[in-house]
Formats: C-alpha cells, structure tokens, sequence
C-alpha cells in the first residue's frame, strides 16, 4: 500500500503495513490456495555466533547480535545460504520463570525488526522480562545478507500526478513502474524467486532451530500477523504464544486487499478532517469536515501548479496525510504542518513530515514490500483491469486509491514467479490473542474477526470505536493488560458467542491539542 508515517511501538519504531478491508464490492477472482502440508524444512543452521550490537539502544539493555544462515531455496538447502540479521534481549527474571524466546515483526512487508529485540520493556509488569526477545531482519530486509535494493531514487519528491485523469501521468507512473519492477530483476539474482511469506516462514523456524528452542512464542504487527498466521499454519506445534496485532485478512492477499483498503483509509480521513474542524480555534482551516476536505482538494490542484517549496506536489501531499490514516498520534503533526502552509505559506512542516514517512524514502523497504507481495500470489498482468477495478474504488474512496494503485503497480510487471498462498488453518494452535481497533485503515477489522474463525483457541480484544493501526503496547493500559495477562500467565479473554470481539477497550485517544506543533515525522 502507499507510503505512509511511521507507527509508535513502545520505544521502538516499526514500519506500517499493508492490507485487507471488508465490504467494498470489487469482483476480484479468488486467490488460488496452496493446500496445508508439513513442510518442515531439511535443514538445521549452525549456532548464532553472538556478539555486541552496534546500536546504542541495543548496546544499552546488553543485547547481543549476530546472524542465522538459512537457505537461499529451501528445496536445495545445502546450496547457496543468505544470512538473516538477529537481535537478543535476554530474560533477566529467574530462571524457573524463564518463558522461552519471543520473535517479533513489525510488518511491512519490508519492515526491519531488528530492534524489536527491545519491544519486552513495553509489556506491563515486567512480564517481558520473562521472555529473550528477538528481533529479526527478514530476508532481504535492512541488515540481512543480501538485502534488496532497485532504484534508490525512485521515491523522493515531485513525481507525477497520482490521479490518471491529469495528462500524461497515467504513462508517466506505468512507465516508471515497469522500469522499477525491470530493476528489482536485474540487481536482485535468484533472491527475487524465494523471498514470499512462505520463505519468511520457514526462516523463522530457522531461526528457532538455531536458538535450540522447542516451541516459539511471536508477537507480529500487521503484516506480521499474516506471516503468524501462515507459521502457525505450517507449523502449529511449534507455537507456545502468539500475539496478533491489526490482522491482515488471509482471504484477500494482496490485490483485494489493496482495492479495499482503500475505502478504509477514505472513512478515515474523513475523521481527521472532522477532528481539524473540531479544532478550527487552533488550526484555522475550516470549521466543519467538509470545509476542511474541500481545502484539502484544493490545495492539492494549487501544488499541481507549483509544489510547496519547491517539492511538495499533489501526491506528496496525499502521502503525508496518510499518516493520519494511519495514527492517531499522527494527527498534531500533519494538520500543523498543513495549517503552516496554508496559513503562513511556510512547507518546511510538510517537507518534515513527508520525509520522515519511511516508506516514502527507504528503497530496501519498497523493494521488500513488493517482492514479498508480487511473488505471495499472481496480481493481475493486464493493466486494464487495474484501471477499471480502482476506478470503480476510485468514486467513492478518491483519497488513496490512485496513490496505492501506483505504488502496487509494479506487481503488474514483476519478474519473478508467482507462489500460491498457503491456506490458514488455525485449529491446531492451542493458544493465539488477537488485537485490533474497529477503524483501523491498514488492516481492517474485519481481517480479526476471520483469524478468530480460523483460529478456534484465539480471543480478540478491540479498541472500540479506534482508527489507529498496530495500537497495542502503546500505552492503552487496557489493552496492554490483556496483552501481560496472556504473555504473563497464558490468560486470554473468555472466548464470547458470536462472531465479535471477547474483550473490549477504549482505544488510543484522539489527542486534544493547544497549538500548534513543531512539524515531526508522521
């Protein structure tokens, strides 16, 4: 999906992700499905040769640092190896309250969990401090040996109009989207045909293998709930605890998923602009949605002219409001940076805030994302289609869909071969916690509700009434409650008839500003 802000895990910055949305009427024929095997790979890695971490956030807590060498291919595992990147924070409570090792992603595709290792210190009562947590690159990604990369410069500032009905950007966008998909081709070799979920899974029973431990426990965050769901799919005994945070709808991988995100993000959207109104006083840009929308567009058709400072156009503009799609906690920094233009003709706020969207800048992030997502399932190769099917999205959701049709667009032309997604089967899981906000953007409710019936053993916890994605250990002592509870004692939510939600909780609150702020990262 489109560039976008960052997303606040405790202390730890994780990458947003991509996927599914409920309810938009789009005929997209069916992914075909893979049946469930046991796949247990052939392969077991050598020990991971520990040593001090380079980052000073790591070196802070003691982690430790090293790599897990896995295969390139699976079906050839004593051929060409690639390494993964891989951090530890070790459990400092007793050993006989010891609760074994803790993978974490944090989504993407593409997203770098490196760091994650430090996420233990966000859970309540000290019950991280149970686990070793884990933090990994996964192939391809960041520190991982070799990590992707097409055109560094692809992203960056002043790139064609998003909206196809403005002359030549429809050309403009397939051309350059075509020449990306040719790069990531030519510099990528082999590692372009093996980099699906599937790959990351058995990568992550790598990893537990080389750790010597008999059963994981994983916390993934958007499309990290989807490579959990397919692990615990592939590998269901070998899961102690997993929690699953804003899911991804299994059912939609990945082009619907996309097309209905889409409207997600347009209901969202519309509340930001009603929260700017709310705060008219503070941000002087209309007093009601509608005021603040029709600015919005406007805007937009001004920096088709001449972008804000120079760099900001129309679809950099989308971007960086889409941080606010994402997160509440984005929200003060993109309608002051907004209100700055606007009423003070001053883009150095929207410049910030576009430039600290990590996706927007990050190639490897990009690339990783795209492999990942065009080789998972075939998209479709026939650019007429593609034009129809956002069109029709396009009516009612005009605020995302063009910018996520063309930063999907190179899956129309990708390289290398498509997989077939596995088909999650959750009934073998003995334990799994579920978490998501009602209006969450990303990855749409109804994504937790599916896992909840594909995983008989799991309980889902809702923020009731949230937009925000990826919310838990954040600071909502409600949710987090549920999340120590599980993680301390193995307690989920008594499981409730019905298809809902078991437990329920306010979400990440709107924020209630004062003034203006100094432009920040979305």
């Amino acid at each position: 999906m489109a560039a976008a802000g960052l997303v606040l895990v405790g202390a730890v910055i994780a990458p947003t992700a991509h996927p599914g949305l409920a309810g938009t009427a789009i005929a997209v024929p069916a992914a075909e499905v893979a049946p469930v095997a046991d796949p247990e790979p052939d392969y077991t890695p050598p020990p991971v040769a520990w040593g001090p971490c380079s980052a000073a956030q790591l070196q802070a807590v003691s982690a430790q640092c090293g790599f897990v060498e896995v295969p390139l291919d699976y079906s050839a595992p004593q051929q060409t190896k690639i390494k993964l990147a891989v951090s530890m924070v070790k459990h400092t409570t007793p050993q006989a309250q010891y609760q074994g090792v803790m993978l974490v992603n944090p989504g993407g595709p593409g997203g770098s969990g490196f760091g994650l290792s430090l996420l233990g210190s966000a859970v309540p009562d000290n019950v991280g401090a149970s686990y070793d947590w884990v933090g990994f690159d996964p192939r391809g990604v960041g520190s991982s040996q070799p990590a992707l990369s097409c055109v560094p410069d692809y992203a960056g500032y002043n790139r064609p109009d998003y909206d196809p009905d403005t002359p030549g950007s429809e050309a403009a966008w397939l051309k350059r989207a075509e020449s990306y998909a040719k790069a990531c081709g030519a510099k990528n070799g082999d590692l372009l045909n093996h980099i699906t979920t599937v790959d990351s899974a058995d990568d992550m029973e790598s990893i537990r293998k080389a750790l010597g431990a008999d059963q994981i426990n994983y916390y993934g965050f958007s499309y990290g709930t989807y490579l959990g769901q397919v692990y615990a799919t592939l590998f269901p005994d070998r899961v102690r605890r997993m929690v699953l945070d804003s899911v991804v709808d299994e059912r939609n991988v990945w082009y619907q998923a996309n097309l209905q995100q889409d409207v997600a993000f347009e209901r969202n959207i519309q509340i930001f602009f009603d929260w700017i109104a709310k705060n008219d006083g503070i941000y002087r840009l209309g007093n009601s949605g509608e005021d603040v929308e029709k600015l919005f567009y406007s805007q937009k058709e001004k920096l088709r002219q001449k972008p804000a400072g120079g760099l900001i156009g129309p679809s950099e503009l989308t971007d960086l409001f889409l941080g606010a799609g994402y997160d509440v906690r984005n929200w003060e920094n993109v309608a002051s940076a907004f209100s700055q233009w606007v009423n003070g003709g001053d883009a150095a706020g929207l410049k910030t805030v576009y430039s600290g969207s990590a996706s927007t800048t990050d190639d490897n992030n990009y690339a990783v994302y795209l492999a990942v997502q065009c080789t998972d399932t075939q998209w479709p190769t026939d650019w007429n289609q593609w034009r129809e099917d956002n069109a029709k999205v396009a009516v009612q959701a005009p605020f995302e869909t063009w910018a996520n049709a063309w930063y999907n667009a190179p899956c129309a032309f990708w390289p290398a071969k498509p997989a077939k997604p596995v088909q999650v089967d959750g009934s073998k899981v003995k334990s799994l916690l579920l978490i998501d906000e009602t209006l969450d953007g990303a990855t749409p409710f109804e994504g937790s509700l599916q896992a909840r019936r594909l995983f008989p053993n799991s309980a889902l916890v809702e923020g009731v009434g949230g937009t925000t994605h990826a919310a838990s250990l954040s600071g909502d002592q409600c949710v987090d409650g549920h999340v120590a509870d599980y993680l301390g004692k193995g307690t989920l939510p008594k499981r409730v008839p019905g298809d809902g939600s078991d437990a329920q909780c306010d979400p990440l609150p709107q924020p209630t500003p004062t003034a203006l702020v100094a432009a920040g990262p979305a």
